[in-house]
């Protein structure tokens, strides 16, 4: 196992997000190990970002985000679903990735049985990823760097191909620039 270290996160933002990419997210839960590897992100470039939580400053909800990199910012939005994103950059400096989608590597039968889907439906949206891998509010604040219950991983020799960038999903209420912006970065499957 090599785990991504605080350094790793401690870049800007834009890199990290299109270097998680072809990384293993792994989840160990009851002694099961869940994983997969991480398809698409979007990234979140802070205050002068209109659609990143913090560009209105510093909440309750958002405070994660302006501590050390490294760690989940693990937030629950429309009343129903939780999304994962990990801390980037300097502390003080509210960047994130959000985790958008993996492939299942290991863990099949336990994600299946908790999102009782089977197939691409798995864990290709941020919401079904967190719901398969049995991440809530309990992971915001967690330091992934530890690698203990939930972390991510290098993968050696395994550098992905072709990443495409689009303009990120489901914010329309941000600036134009920002919504136009190609920040949202998958593997071309």
């Amino acid at each position: 196992m090599i785990l991504l270290n605080s350094n790793f996160y401690n870049r800007p933002t834009l890199e990290v997000a299109r270097d998680l990419l072809g990384k293993k997210l792994v989840r160990r839960m009851d002694g099961v190990e869940l994983s997969g590897i991480i398809v698409e992100t979007e990234a979140y470039c802070g205050a002068g970002d209109s659609a990143c939580h913090a560009h209105r400053g510093r909440t309750e909800r958002n405070a994660v985000m302006f501590g050390p990199p490294g760690f989940a910012y693990v937030y629950f939005t429309y009343g129903m679903h939780y999304l994962l994103n990990l801390v980037t950059e300097e502390e003080g400096n509210p960047c994130a990735v959000l985790l958008r989608s993996i492939e299942p590597l290991s863990g099949l039968e336990e994600m299946q049985a908790r999102r009782k889907r089977h197939g691409k439906e798995l864990t290709n949206g941020p919401a079904k990823l967190c719901q398969a891998l049995g991440i809530d509010k309990s992971f915001n604040g967690w330091d992934v760097t530890r690698g203990d219950t939930l972390w991510v991983e290098n993968r050696q020799n395994e550098r992905p191909s072709i990443v495409l960038s689009t303009p990120r999903i489901g914010i329309e209420y941000a600036r134009k620039k920002d919504r136009e912006a190609h920040w949202r970065f998958l593997l071309k499957p």
